[in-house]
């Protein structure tokens, strides 16, 4: 006897006339829970032939596979894919952030099916970030100066006269009336990399049929424009810095280096691979950056990073380990740098171990700086000189240097950490590879022999 299968649809007679068209879809992957299809036909005299074929349509899109295979939301998604996605902790915090602020609460309510048949869900939420960042809709808001709370107008009662709103302490701490930011063009970019690798997941699960991110269009990144300073301030930074010469050491390094600066805090001493206690796991474990002052190398492979309950190490940003060739006057720099520690160490008969912090501000280098501290150093002290610059640039000017005098991209991306055999660094200094391939144009037109005259 032939088996009898489950019809997939109906179509019922409601009260009011109209009719409900009911088609099974299968198990829901995220309840459980049999899922089905419903829409409805308003009453009418071509209702029945309405029904009908929107009941043929979507048995065909369900057979198919083309019909959506949970009512789950955004919402659901996305905490199901953090649960498994693969970020280290400082980016699981940054995205997390993204997904509290901004994910959620516009379009986290919203159906997995909802955005699969209509990108332009996602168009608009793009919009709405690049309008505002705190999604005012046009309301009247106030942007208060601390979320914690507080009085919004100290100045009521005893305002300065004149009014000096950038030099008077009270008219800078007011709360004032809401002025609309626009996210910047890589957040949104970001939003779009979570929402696009939840969605993949998605698929794979099998809870959507197609990933409705492939044809969203998230703003463009912003061209490259690495700003360096220029040699006679960045002379004059490094010449004031060494009124502190620890401080010192750690601009010139980064300087001459173009290491990032987290990657700078977790330098260990060398002067070769040394092994330490971890007193965590109760094994010994390799010290991953260190310097090995002998041969005149920086091998890089971790980074500072910061949370709420302190610093901590981890790899750094590409998880590729490089080793930096120094130059004589920075190994010179070091080694004194290394000589004071040592000396300070003694004088509280303290020994400074072999895997301590290079620029650490402890007498026995047990903790590495964090890497906030040195920017807000560095912006001082650019700032009394009256240059505009931060530490990032000192990056950008090694990086710059080395271009211009000649050395080949492949190279300095090495150093860098950039990845792709040179194209990251070619893309991102396109500017200063122009300038040297210029110079070389004009080198050889004075090699070439005299061109004929003409008549």
């Amino acid at each position: 006897m032939p088996r009898r299968t489950r019809p997939r649809g109906n179509i019922t007679t409601l009260p009011s006339g109209a009719l409900r068209v009911r088609v099974y879809a299968g198990v829901d992957p995220v309840t459980g829970s049999e899922h089905y299809f419903q829409e409805t036909v308003s009453a009418g005299p071509d209702a029945q032939k309405i029904a009908e074929k929107m009941l043929n349509r979507v048995v065909n899109q369900v057979l198919e596979g083309r019909a959506p295979k949970t009512k789950a939301t955004i919402n659901q998604l996305i905490e199901k894919y953090v649960e498994v996605a693969d970020w280290e902790e400082t980016t699981r915090r940054t995205n997390r952030g993204l997904i509290d602020n901004h994910i959620s609460p516009l379009i986290g309510a919203r159906p997995l099916a909802a955005i699969e048949n209509d990108s332009e869900i996602i168009d608009s939420f793009y919009a709405s970030l690049r309008k505002c960042k705190v999604h005012c809709n046009g309301r009247a808001l106030k942007d208060h100066r601390t979320r914690g709370e507080h009085k919004c107008d100290e100045h009521i009662g005893s305002p300065c006269k004149p009014p000096q709103p950038e030099t008077c302490k009270a008219c800078r701490r007011k709360c004032l009336p809401h002025r609309c930011t626009p996210m910047s063009a890589s957040a949104v970019r970001q939003i779009h990399w979570i929402l696009s690798g939840a969605f993949q997941k998605a698929r794979r699960w099998k809870w959507v049929t197609v990933n409705p991110m492939d044809t969203a269009e998230p703003p463009p990144p912003p061209p490259p424009n690495p700003e360096a300073p220029s040699t006679a301030d960045a002379a004059s930074l490094v010449t004031a810095s060494f009124k502190d010469p620890d401080w010192g050491a750690f601009v010139w390094t980064a300087m001459t280096s173009g290491a990032r600066r987290g990657e700078l805090c977790a330098i260990h001493w060398g002067p070769k691979e040394v092994w330490t206690e971890d007193k965590s796991e109760g094994r010994k474990r390799r010290v991953p950056s260190y310097l090995d002052l002998d041969n005149g190398v920086l091998v890089i492979r971790t980074s500072i990073a910061h949370r709420k309950g302190g610093r901590f190490e981890k790899l750094n940003k590409t998880h590729q380990r490089r080793r930096i060739a120094l130059d004589t006057e920075t190994i010179e720099v070091l080694r004194e740098l290394r000589a004071r520690s040592e000396k300070r160490a003694k004088a509280l008969d303290m020994t400074l171990p072999p895997d301590a912090y290079v620029f650490s501000l402890a007498v026995d280098g047990s903790a590495p700086p964090l890497p906030d501290t040195a920017t807000q150093r560095f912006d001082r002290l650019a700032k009394r000189l009256g240059i505009d610059s931060h530490l990032h640039q000192l990056r950008h000017y090694s990086t710059t240097e080395l271009i211009t005098s000649g050395v080949d991209p492949s190279t300095v991306g090495g150093r860098l950490g950039h990845s792709g055999g040179g194209t990251t660094t070619l893309r991102i200094y396109t500017a200063w590879v122009s300038e040297v391939d210029q110079r070389a144009a004009s080198t050889l037109s004075a090699r070439m022999p005299k061109r004929p005259q003409t008549s």
